[in-house]
């Protein structure tokens, strides 16, 4: 096992993330490109994620070219709406998909909830840019036109949910954005992905995101052709987002929706692993003081859904981190989502 700087796969992954040495000019200067790839609804990560990457807009650090939706139903993009406007960026595009994999109603996740929130007076609590939701265009086209405008080898992108979107995308055809054929656009755009996804200690648990679409994900981990990196299970587990910080860290910020979102997903308290989050600052701010990488391999997925890394030839590679890396991810989360919006 190494980490990352100790071998070639490893500067290749330095070099898909801003560099925490720049100024805050060059940050600006090399913004990565970002398209965040979410299921957005099924759990609260998923806002916390977002969270992120908004303030990681707010540094100059990422471009967030667009989110694109994994998971079905319109109260996901209203609560992206909602997240959008509250954080002063309402206009990053935003697709949806049609015709995904079953992974529940929206009338049970929180994104339904958020959107129904009122005040006193029975106005929406929170603001909205947009409307329409369903007239919004379907997340591959969105994958095609963003890539397609997109410098060669410069876009990273973080998957946080099912691989739907990505074999969609590597099944597509030349259309009006590009006459290239999606494995073909990929290759020419896309520096790297980043997702949670998987649990390789333990070959017998079958990932929520993996078996929710199980052939997808067989797809794109054995035919996408740039590196994936997964931040596995198994890491997530290790870093908990604290209650306590929901509770006591947010007085600045009037109604918050991912603060309600965290709230209303289970009981208060509750201290929630950080999937996703961690799959954000890994494609961000992947230097060792945070993450350990495995040797490079493949990443095959069993009929079943478990996953399989064989070390050896193949660019997939996962994360995995010490105690010691634990409790510095989880206050750099921590500093993250509990720093103001809008500040640099």
């Amino acid at each position: 096992m190494k980490s990352i700087g100790s071998c070639i796969f490893s500067l290749l992954l330095l070099a898909a993330g801003a560099m925490s040495c720049q100024n805050a000019d060059e940050k600006e200067s090399a913004a990565t490109d970002i398209i965040f790839d979410t299921d957005m609804g099924n759990d609260v990560d998923d806002a916390l994620a977002l969270d992120m990457l908004y303030k990681y807009m707010d540094e100059g650090r990422i471009d967030l070219k667009a989110v694109v939706l994994n998971k079905e139903g319109l109260a996901g993009p209203e609560f992206i709406d909602i997240m959008g406007t509250w954080y002063g960026y309402p206009d990053i595009p935003v697709g949806i998909i049609r015709d995904g994999a079953e992974c529940g109603a929206d009338s049970t996740a929180f994104t339904r909830k958020i959107a129904d929130m009122k005040t006193e007076d029975g106005r929406p609590l929170f603001a909205r840019t947009h409307s329409d939701y369903g007239d919004w265009p379907e997340s591959v086209d969105l994958y095609r036109k963003t890539l397609s405008e997109a410098s060669d080898t410069s876009v990273v992108i973080v998957s946080v949910g099912f691989s739907t979107n990505l074999a969609r995308l590597l099944e597509s055809g030349a259309d009006e954005y590009s006459d290239l054929c999606g494995k073909e656009l990929v290759s020419k755009k896309v520096k790297a992905v980043y997702a949670m996804a998987g649990s390789v200690t333990d070959t017998t648990h079958h990932e929520y995101n993996v078996v929710t679409d199980i052939p997808a994900a067989q797809k794109v981990f054995s035919e996408w052709p740039t590196p994936i990196i997964i931040s596995p299970f198994e890491l997530g587990m290790q870093v908990c987002y604290p209650a306590s910080s929901i509770e006591n860290d947010f007085g600045w910020a009037g109604p918050h929706p991912a603060v309600e979102a965290y709230k209303l997903f289970e009981p208060m308290p509750h201290d929630r692993p950080c999937w996703d989050l961690t799959a954000v600052l890994a494609a961000v701010e992947n230097g060792s003081e945070y993450f350990s990488v495995s040797p490079s391999g493949s990443i095959s997925v069993t009929d079943a859904g478990a996953t399989i890394f064989e070390e050896g030839e193949g660019n997939r590679a996962y994360l995995f981190i010490s105690p010691e890396q634990a409790e510095a991810v989880k206050s750099r989360l921590i500093s993250l989502v509990t720093r103001p919006a809008g500040q640099k």
